[in-house]
């Protein structure tokens, strides 16, 4: 939609679509898309939508330069507030993230991390309250209609409805399954827009995780840390020491921008430091040099890296984010080599270790870093193919952390697969949806390595690749380079699995709804589709497809062609069910994709 339009609060927008009639909602969708490109920015700093020649939105923003309360939106028409034309141009705005509310006073605060870890329970869990019970249960069912509806029919109205769920979440304390149902609604919104960074697999994960998330709290029996936590509460960390590792740009698809920096602390201790504001693209960019804002640190971003810090009366988020508190007082350190201590201990163990510690641990793997030795292959389609530096090691595939094109990470990534056999030390994100595939952030020259990196002094041994940008004086001279690399890729275990027809059903449920997986598996196609699995032995997933198709299918009526059970839930349940074996099965795979094999092959799996 227009940038010119302001963001606005999730709960304005549903509360708009509520209010009208069911003749004008039918109307809404054509509505919305028609009315972004007439938006216009005045001098006062609102923003006017024309329609027609009777009607004039316009949008006020508050403070935060977010439309929060229903009355920054007004209409000139006789039938405002409750008119077409103000909904329409809501709905064409951005979505902002919702300000969570302060927690309910029923619902006891976590305790507090302390620096040894977080602090164990002292009794029995509290159970959730009727209010969020209440809340889990209306979003699940908003989340199985717009499951049902999938993206065709998931228009303004079915998103309202699952944007009133998620304020009704909200208010009750839901904060994750609110975060759930936002990251849908974007989803559905850039699928209808046909956005070119959006992807039908993380709208899949997202309907995954929503009714999950709502499904497992409206039963009752859920453990309460996964109601999640409304505001990232710091507590006193005492007297810290850490180190930088690298750099990170942040750009998100709200319009926020800025940078994290990862530290490490002397006894392995992960921190970071971050300043991610409103402003896209430019803060992103910026930020990556802007002054460090931690209890008057004299140092930006780019020194914080390569540096360090001595901090005293240090405030930490359980995620080991630092607070700049007002009784926080930081000096700096100097740097230190990838090579000493503490950030050694990241490139001492085997990869495999790293990320089967992850996939047991899924709720952390979003934020770790793993390190390694690679030696570049070279390029293949999109990837860069390196093998780890260890006897046996599997292909790795590296891909760009952020693949926006105004960030250097890809054409840093192109420049290094030009020099087949270089030696790498990489510190990365290991991307848990593919076959051994990591995202790196920094890179760096391999102690004793005759082919490798030659990085600028100040550098300290590492570049970040998606603020350093690397020349042909930091590789050394191709005529130095080793022998020949072998570049053939290895196989893909999730590409050659039968376990893609699975994938395929559950996208095709999302993009064209219950109807869509209805046809796709009426005549022979069953026996096309599920026999393979069973043939491979994965009866499960066969039996958990099969049961999805019969599911989508049984829509019993009465003698008067009415519905007889119109109630969403029996599909989304069997949805849920075939999405969530999938998952655990491509982890799986992805875990043996980076296990070492004989001839050091990726292993093939049925």
């Amino acid at each position: 939609m227009s940038t010119e339009l302001p963001p606005v609060a999730p709960e304005v927008l549903a509360e708009a679509v509520e209010n009208l009639t069911a003749r004008l909602r039918k109307k809404l969708d054509a509505a919305t898309e028609a009315c972004a490109a007439g938006a216009n920015r005045e001098a006062d700093g609102s923003v006017t939508v024309r329609f027609g020649e009777d009607a004039l939105v316009t949008l006020r923003p508050g403070p935060s330069g977010t439309v929060t309360e229903a009355g920054q939106a007004t209409c000139s028409c006789l039938l405002a507030p409750r008119c077409l034309h103000r909904a329409a141009a809501l709905g064409a705005a951005p979505l902002a993230d919702a300000a969570p509310p302060s927690p309910p006073a029923e619902q006891p605060e976590p305790e507090a991390p302390t620096e040894s870890g977080p602090a164990e329970p002292a009794g029995p869990a509290p159970v959730l309250t009727e209010a969020q019970l209440g809340a889990a249960a209306a979003l699940w069912h908003a989340a199985a209609e717009a499951l049902a509806a999938g993206v065709t029919a998931g228009g303004a109205v079915v998103q309202a409805e699952l944007l009133r769920a998620a304020h009704t979440a909200r208010l009750a304390g839901l904060p994750r399954a609110e975060a759930a149902a936002l990251r849908v609604v974007r989803g559905l919104r850039a699928a209808r827009e046909r956005r070119a960074t959006q992807r039908l697999g993380a709208l899949t994960g997202a309907f995954r995780e929503l009714l999950h998330t709502a499904g497992v709290l409206a039963s009752g029996t859920a453990d309460p840390a996964l109601t999640g936590t409304a505001r990232r509460a710091y507590a006193p960390g005492g007297s810290l020491q850490v180190h930088g590792l690298c750099r990170e740009p942040v750009l998100s698809a709200t319009g926020y921008g800025g940078v994290v920096t990862h530290l490490l602390a002397p006894d392995g201790a992960r921190y970071s430091v971050s300043d991610v504001r409103p402003g896209g693209l430019a803060r992103a960019r910026g930020a990556g040099s802007a002054s460090v804002a931690l209890g008057g640190a004299v140092l930006d971003h780019a020194g914080l890296a390569r540096g360090g810090l001595r901090i005293v009366g240090a405030t930490v988020s359980a995620e080991g984010r630092l607070g700049a508190g007002r009784e926080v007082r930081a000096t700096p350190l100097r740097g230190t080599l990838w090579t000493e201590q503490p950030a050694a201990q990241l490139f001492a163990r085997p990869a495999a270790e790293a990320v089967a510690e992850l996939l047991a641990d899924p709720e952390g793997a979003e934020s770790a870093l793993l390190g390694c030795d690679v030696t570049v292959v070279g390029a293949a389609g999109e990837h860069l193919l390196v093998r780890e530096a260890r006897p046996g090691a599997p292909l790795l595939r590296l891909l760009p952390a952020h693949p926006h094109p105004e960030l250097p990470h890809t054409a840093n990534l192109r420049r290094i697969a030009g020099y087949p056999g270089l030696q790498l030390r990489v510190l990365g994100r290991p991307d848990l949806d593919r076959a051994a595939t990591l995202r790196p952030l920094a890179v760096g020259p391999v102690p004793g390595a005759p082919y490798t990196l030659r990085l600028p002094e100040e550098w300290l041994g590492r570049a970040d690749l998606g603020y350093d940008r690397l020349q042909g004086s930091h590789f050394p001279p191709q005529a130095d380079a080793p022998g020949p690399v072998p570049a053939a890729e290895g196989p893909d275990p999730l590409a050659d699995s039968p376990l893609w027809r699975v994938r395929r059903l559950l996208e095709t449920g999302v993009a064209g709804g219950r109807r869509a997986v209805a046809e796709a598996a009426r005549g022979t196609a069953p026996l096309a589709s599920f026999g393979p699995l069973r043939r491979a032995g994965l009866t499960a997933a066969a039996e958990l497809s099969a049961a999805l198709a019969a599911e989508a299918d049984r829509r019993p009526r009465n003698a008067f062609g009415r519905l007889t059970d119109p109630s969403p839930d029996g599909y989304a349940w069997a949805w849920l069910a075939a999405a969530t074996h999938l998952a655990a099965a491509e982890r799986s795979l992805v875990a043996a994709s980076w296990t070492a094999t004989p001839d050091g092959a990726m292993p093939t799996a049925r």
